[in-house]
């Protein structure tokens, strides 16, 4: 069964956050994003570029739209500021199904709720738009921030691949891959909606 509707860049509004099309006039807001808390060394176990590459991945994932492969968003708060970036990829649409991931955030916005706003407004989109069956996300096992948060979703954990790639530094990288199914959609998007709910 194939998606409902293809793939394309879009913007998704929720009342914390907005998701809008990645797009190079994104470069200076996300490099301020960046430059707080220097994210590119504090997560090195993250797809967080250094600032020297943010331009370059900005391009990489702009490309990957091209080829069907990605999806990427810059996340905007509801003052205009530019928090961090984000995307859908490893779309398939022969079962269907894609991967929620390549995210992060300014330390700043941790703990406001725009992130779980984000999810949802993804997740929502996923299933009730798109008509995808599952979505992935997968984080690394030495990541215990972003375990502990996919699992607040209400994400299930599938399994550890062990060895599967490697980190900048050269370490092997154990990937721990979570996903939510269709029927299990209107759980988690009732527990999302609820925690947004306490922040009105």
């Amino acid at each position: 069964m194939p998606f409902a509707t293809t793939p394309a860049p879009l913007t998704l509004t929720g009342r914390l956050v907005e998701l809008r099309p990645l797009d190079p006039s994104h470069h200076d807001g996300l490099l301020e994003a960046l430059r707080e808390g220097e994210l590119w060394k504090n997560a090195w176990y993250t797809s967080v570029p250094s600032p020297e590459g943010l331009a370059a991945e900005i391009e990489r994932r702009i490309g990957l739209i091209r080829t069907g492969e990605m999806i990427p968003f810059t996340a905007i708060d509801a003052s205009g500021r530019v928090l961090g970036m984000t995307s859908y990829y490893d779309l398939d649409a022969d079962v269907p199904r894609l991967h929620i991931g390549y995210t992060w955030n300014r330390p700043s916005a941790h703990g406001t709720g725009t992130n779980a706003e984000s999810k949802l407004l993804l997740l929502r989109h996923a299933f009730e738009t798109l008509g995808v069956f599952r979505v992935g996300l997968t984080t690394q096992w030495v990541n215990f921030q972003s375990r502990a948060a996919i699992e607040r979703l209400g994400a299930k954990q599938d399994g550890v691949m062990r060895a599967m790639s490697r980190y900048r530094n050269g370490a092997l990288r154990d990937s721990v891959e979570f996903s939510i199914i269709e029927p299990e959609w209107p759980a988690v998007k009732a527990n999302l909606e609820a925690r947004l709910a306490k922040r009105r």
